[in-house]
């Protein structure tokens, strides 16, 4: 299609806002009157509350209140299974659980006042490792999971089970028995925090009339708004959640987290109140992404054809399940077990464990990263033993049209092949490698759009200027550029002329908010469509005016041309004045609900190129390809640069990031220990797009903001295996284990 918006590399709609310093994030509101609070932690992984005193930091000057679990209404919380005290209340499980609360003049009165409150402890036994936990025998770290609300209702064969998820494709033990060859391999990956720059906080004020006012860092408002009706026994009616731009999410703001404290705080003060994390507290008490221990076992044909393939993965949930939004509070991801590839038999089983550890909530693209690092690299070991190319072996075994997925999905316009095509294209993968410590590695996964429910209005306005109203947070990807476009697209208007409004919880009845790769799919279609109602009254409008049938009439640069040429063009001003003077609105309002995952999947291959000291075992990156099959590109700039970060991000898991506990305590308490990526670790990057109208967004989109992230950390282990020999089945990928490794090969 020609199209004047779409494909256009378009300044962002919210850039001016936030490069001004005018962005007013969660942690920006300053309602009048607002005071400070501060959480009390448990220093102890499990252990009894047996005593609170909270004298001390009551005396301190500008303190207003404190707060512990005798104060608050004893209830649980959750995203959806609800196992979480808003505040310890008989007993702490895990290092960082919030026991009490402050509430001062002043940050530094509350930060002191925290921490003169004195808990006495009994200590518990603890178990930090999830498959000790989960032995038979093992002591219970809830009493009866089963009863909490939203529990998950399959079997868990251990009480120290959040939940287990389940999946079985054709005959899988029957197919082992006929496989010429059986490979088995296990892989570890860590915990890994988001790294967003906007630390997780919430502002609340309740009014005079007892409305609840809201601001928070969440990207799930009217979700929000919901839960904290459950958790403050509240009308939802009764609390308005106001949308704020959001500094970076990658899965992580989507909980609770300090908002219903700063409810009671204020309740209990009559002020509004604001606490925000620490990265201290983030990287502490935040909700990382999952540890996992990975077991991949396949049956392979002599000419290497993947016959059937099992999986079992255990999850470290943490000491609560409170993080997790999907309904069987486990991680989708582990259906990757099967990769790009066509595998007729397949079982998976996800165990989502209990352990006495900070809880574990979402990160982009929740399971993916972990079951793709173990799965693709039990390719590459899967190849290595039957002395195949890594890349050859993977055509022999890629998807092909209408195969299906372990899960029950079936994948349509399947470009897997094209993909790795490009991918070992642009990295020259058959050409010499220039020294013998260089290696190449090779990984591939696919990611579908997203689904949910999502809600647009767009109105035409008198001066001719369109209002999109949505409540879809901006996590710093640009979606209301995109809404932008599109709705500009659809109006033959320039995307200058749409003005993007932002709502709150009053503005639509409901709304899934942002997260699972949903947002250009579901709330772009939203957009689209509300624009399209729009685009019909506007040409039913004017064919009145102009005595024709609005068939015939095309919208063309903000005004309506009739399409066989004439001298009347009006314009959308004119156009809105018509319809006033008949008391008309020119406005739709469309809520968009997709309840399952198109077929047409997105597919990525990446290629990393590695040199590897074999004296130190330090690895540097030299070069990324990644390469992806993409439907219509909406805003290219943003699109390259959900790309570029998820590579960053891909990096990061495979070579460096790992939250690390010892007996439960998180000692990476700071970004100078806990490591990421900078400018200096960031490799030469090519990026290979194939763009075929295939997607099943508006405009034939697809999803890109959950897909470059994923594969790159088993390609960069892969190019170090190629390098140096090697094999590191434990992520990240560090000189001290693959020093480690070459000692112990000789």
């Amino acid at each position: 299609m020609d199209f004047k918006v779409i494909g256009k590399p378009l300044g962002r709609v919210e850039g001016p806002e936030k490069v001004s310093g005018a962005a007013r994030y969660a942690a920006d509101q300053l309602p009048p009157g607002v005071i400070w609070g501060k959480a009390h932690r448990s220093p102890l992984p499990h252990a009894r509350i047996v005593r609170i005193d909270t004298s001390k930091a009551r005396a301190v000057p500008g303190v207003l209140a404190v707060l512990t679990a005798a104060d608050l209404p004893d209830v649980l919380v959750g995203r959806v299974m609800f196992d979480m005290p808003v505040l310890a209340r008989d007993r702490v499980r895990f290092i960082g659980e919030k026991v009490a609360v402050v509430a001062a003049e002043d940050p530094d009165v509350a930060e002191e006042a925290a921490a003169l409150i004195e808990v006495e402890y009994e200590d518990l036994p603890a178990l930090f490792d999830p498959i000790e936990a989960i032995r038979e025998g093992a002591f219970r770290i809830h009493e009866d999971p089963a009863s909490y609300a939203n529990a998950p209702k399959e079997h868990r064969p251990s009480p120290n089970l959040q939940s287990v998820l389940r999946h079985k494709m054709g005959d899988p033990a029957k197919s082992f028995a006929q496989a010429d060859h059986l490979f088995e391999h296990t892989f570890r990956t860590p915990r890994g925090h988001q790294g967003y720059l906007e630390p997780t906080a919430s502002t609340v004020a309740v009014d005079a009339d007892g409305m609840v006012h809201v601001w928070a860092s969440n990207k799930m408002p009217f979700r929000l708004r919901d839960l904290l009706a459950h958790t403050l026994k509240l009308p939802a009616d009764r609390i308005q959640v106001h949308l704020t731009p959001i500094g970076g999410d990658f899965g992580g703001k989507g909980s609770l987290m300090d908002t219903p404290l700063c409810y009671h705080l204020a309740r209990a003060t009559g002020r509004p109140v604001k606490m925000a994390m620490s990265y201290t507290e983030e990287l502490m008490a935040g909700n990382p992404r999952h540890a996992s221990v990975i077991t991949i076992r396949s049956g392979v044909t002599r000419d290497g054809r993947l016959l059937a393939r099992t999986a079992r993965a255990i999850f470290d949930g943490g000491a609560y399940a409170a993080f997790k939004p999907v309904p069987h509070v486990n991680l989708i991801g582990a259906n990757m077990v099967q990769g790009p590839y066509r595998i007729p038999n397949v079982a998976v089983e996800s165990l989502c464990a209990y352990t006495n550890q900070v809880p574990c909530g979402h990160m982009r693209s929740p399971g993916d990263p972990q079951m793709i690092w173990a799965e693709e690299a039990h390719m590459d070991m899967v190849a290595g033993a039957l002395g195949l190319d890594p890349a050859e072996f993977r055509r022999r075994n890629l998807l092909q049209e209408g195969d299906h997925l372990v899960d029950g999905h079936h994948v349509e316009s399947v470009q897997a092949l094209e993909t790795l095509e490009a991918a070992l294209t642009a990295a020259d993968w058959a050409k010499p490698k220039p020294r013998p410590t260089v290696g190449r590695g090779l990984a591939m996964s696919l990611r579908h759009d997203g689904m949910g429910m999502c809600n647009a209005r767009v109105t035409l306005e008198a001066d001719g200027t369109v209002t999109l109203l949505t409540v879809t947070p901006d996590t710093g990807t640009g979606s209301h550029t995109i809404f932008a476009q599109i709705v500009a697209e659809t109006l033959g208007v320039p995307a200058s002329a749409v003005n993007v409004r932002v709502g709150d919880t009053r503005s639509f009845v409901t709304d899934s908010g942002t997260g699972g790769s949903r947002v250009t799919h579901v709330a772009g279609l939203a957009a689209q469509e509300a624009a399209t109602q729009v685009r019909r009254q506007i040409l039913d409008e004017a064919a009145a005016m102009l005595e024709a049938n609005p068939d015939d009439l095309e919208l063309r640069e903000g005004r309506v041309v009739p399409r066989g040429g004439g001298p009347r063009r009006p314009s959308l001003a004119d156009v809105a004045s018509a319809a006033q003077r008949q008391g008309k609105a020119i406005d739709a309002a469309v809520r968009k609900e997709i309840g399952h995952y198109p077929p047409q999947f997105s597919f990525c291959a990446q290629v990393a190129e590695v040199e590897v000291d074999r004296e130190t075992g330090q690895v540097r990156v030299l070069r990324v390809v990644t390469a992806h099959d993409v439907g219509t590109i909406l805003n290219p700039i943003g699109f390259h640069g959900q790309i570029n970060g998820g590579v960053i991000q891909g990096l990061g898991f495979g070579t460096m990031e790992e939250l690390r506990l010892e007996e439960g305590r998180v000692t990476t308490l700071s970004l100078g220990d806990f490591k990421m990526p900078n400018i200096l670790d960031i490799p030469a990057l090519t990026t290979v797009l194939m763009e075929k109208p295939v997607g099943p967004g508006p405009f034939k989109a697809k999803s890109i903001g959950e897909s470059s992230n994923v594969p790159l950390g088993a390609a960069i282990a892969n190019a170090v295996a190629d390098a140096c020999g090697a094999r590191i089945t434990e992520a990240p990928i560090t000189a001290e284990k693959v020093f480690f490794a070459l000692q112990q090969k000789g």
